[in-house]
């Protein structure tokens, strides 16, 4: 047989225990539907996990002080939170920084005004390095407490007020805040109410590049590290399939000996917030893991939930 024919042969026959299959019984095996008996059970396809994000559900996270939270729901407006989300409050610290930014960029636009390279930078550092001299600038520029009384009434808060701590009445960072009311100002900021169409993007986006940690070189005088919390109790998947804005604030208090802790993540489907307040030698770690807890044990689909040490 010359070499061609045979090699034709053997790809069209199968040796099979001395058997030469003919090629009418490939046509037989191909067509074959296999075990079809009373006690075949049909393989199913394994469901695939829907994209995690974060749903209302129960939280239980141990804290030596006060904690409060509340998750709002954007495409419904609806609030989930503790039992005490609506009634406490904590000072808001540098987490309303993002308000006093967006409420200077958004007077700018309706007087016709393009603020100046100073004030943007101030912006920009007021969230970025949480740079409380920069934000001081803005806040006496916008009229001290009358930018307090316009984000109650332009974000439609419930449970939000000036401080009155003897010796700081004014101050931005004293003012009072219920978490209920911390997810309304995330959602106005993310609306578009409190920058203005013109800005709000860029105000996320300055949300996005917070920069530093808690650790003390990275809390200095003019640069304060603030990327952490909320952001480290969610899991790559979600951080990938959805941008997440976040503001912190962050201070010990001599006058009750506390740190007091908020912390703030805006997404497209959702705002987050978190409030604690605890002794002050327990250091801003335990409030970073604090904030962080409560948003990994509201992640959805518990798959996703990030293993933390």
């Amino acid at each position: 047989m010359r070499p061609r024919l045979a090699l034709a042969f053997a790809v069209m026959t199968i040796l099979a225990g001395g058997v030469l299959l003919a090629p009418a019984a490939f046509a037989r095996f191909a067509t074959d539907p296999g075990p079809t008996g009373p006690d075949f059970v049909a393989p199913t396809a394994t469901p695939s996990l829907p994209p995690p994000t974060l749903v209302a559900g129960p939280v239980s996270v141990p804290v030596e002080g006060f904690l409060a939270w509340a998750l709002l729901d954007r495409a419904g407006g609806r609030i989930a939170g503790s039992p005490n989300s609506a009634t406490s409050t904590n000072s808001t610290e540098s987490m309303i920084k993002v308000w006093i930014v967006s409420d200077f960029l958004r007077r700018s636009t309706e007087a016709g005004r393009k603020p100046s390279d100073v004030r943007l930078r101030q912006a920009s550092h007021a969230i970025r390095y949480s740079s409380d001299d920069s934000t001081e600038a803005l806040y006496d520029l916008g009229g001290r407490q009358a930018v307090v009384r316009r984000m109650i009434k332009l974000c439609r808060l419930t449970n939000t007020r000036p401080g009155t701590v003897p010796g700081y009445v004014g101050w931005w960072s004293f003012t009072e805040m219920s978490a209920q009311d911390a997810v309304r100002l995330g959602d106005c900021v993310r609306s578009g109410r409190a920058a203005g169409p013109e800005w709000t993007d860029w105000v996320l986006e300055e949300m996005r590049n917070v920069w530093g940690t808690t650790a003390r070189k990275d809390q200095r005088a003019t640069r304060q590290g603030g990327r952490w919390g909320i952001i480290d109790g969610l899991p790559a998947e979600l951080l990938d399939a959805e941008p997440v804005s976040i503001k912190n604030g962050w201070t010990s208090l001599a006058y009750d000996g506390n740190w007091h802790v908020n912390c703030l993540a805006i997404s497209d489907r959702w705002v987050l917030a978190v409030q604690t307040r605890y002794p002050d030698e327990r250091g801003l770690e335990y409030g970073a893991s604090i904030c962080a807890d409560v948003a990994a044990q509201l992640v959805n689909p518990a798959a996703h939930r990030p293993v933390r040490p």
